[in-house]
């Protein structure tokens, strides 16, 4: 085939004989520190797993980290196999993530307007507060991920679906690489600026559900930040 002949290549996509996803090593980093980040909750906030594993502050961990080992053994190196049952399984251990920070996030927002005990310590707070807030980022980063343009492998593919985010690459794609799409990177970039700023940075939302996902994220970080803090600066004074 001639380059004359060759397929098109669209900013965004990859094409041509075999698909060549992204290394998953930083969404496996993510995953896992969502681990350590529960590990250092306050006993009254841990919930899930540990509801069914016993009182371990290492429960949760070793539940995703499980989860995570079936992705990694059945889709090895860089993230391209398509089967349906690795995005379930992936789908089910985000679903926990957040479901997990859910359920933290009110036992931490009861505990602060009911002064429970563990809440007049300011450091305790502080670090639960701050883990909560980190898990949350992680948790809709995955989200995006995992749903953006079919997930990785949909995007390793190429545009087959249209996006429900634009970033800055694509619509300046001279100062990229060829091929270019988002990874993992990029949306956790994406999720926490949301979460700091509780808008949109240099990422805009197009479709409807990532915009009310957004809004969703920005909520959470609000309430937490918000409720954390204030009630840190009223023990400290």
């Amino acid at each position: 085939m001639t380059q004359s002949d060759s397929p098109d290549r669209t900013p965004g996509c990859l094409t041509g004989a075999r698909d060549i996803g992204e290394p998953r090593w930083p969404m496996a980093l993510a995953v896992l520190a969502t681990g350590g980040l529960h590990a250092v909750l306050a006993p009254e906030l841990r919930s899930l797993p540990s509801a069914l594993l016993g009182d371990s502050r290492w429960a949760y961990l070793v539940v995703v980290a499980i989860l995570l080992g079936i992705l990694i053994v059945g889709d090895p190196g860089r993230i391209d196999r398509g089967a349906r049952w690795l995005r379930v399984v992936t789908i089910t251990m985000i679903a926990l993530i957040s479901v997990d920070t859910i359920v933290v996030s009110i036992r931490l927002v009861s505990a602060i307007m009911r002064t429970l005990p563990f809440t007049e310590n300011a450091n305790t707070l502080l670090i639960s507060g701050s883990a909560i807030w980190l898990t949350n980022v992680i948790a809709f980063a995955l989200w995006y991920w995992e749903v953006d343009r079919g997930g990785p492998v949909g995007r390793a593919r190429g545009p087959m679906v249209m996006p429900a985010f634009a970033f800055p690459e694509m619509i300046n794609p001279e100062l990229v690489e060829d091929g270019w799409y988002p990874r993992f990177v990029d949306y956790l970039h994406l999720s926490f600026s949301t979460a700091t700023s509780f808008s949109p940075s240099d990422v805009s939302g197009i479709k409807s559900w990532a915009k009310l996902t957004m809004m969703l994220e920005e909520s959470i970080s609000l309430v937490v930040a918000v409720l954390v803090v204030a009630r840190a600066v009223n023990i400290l004074k």
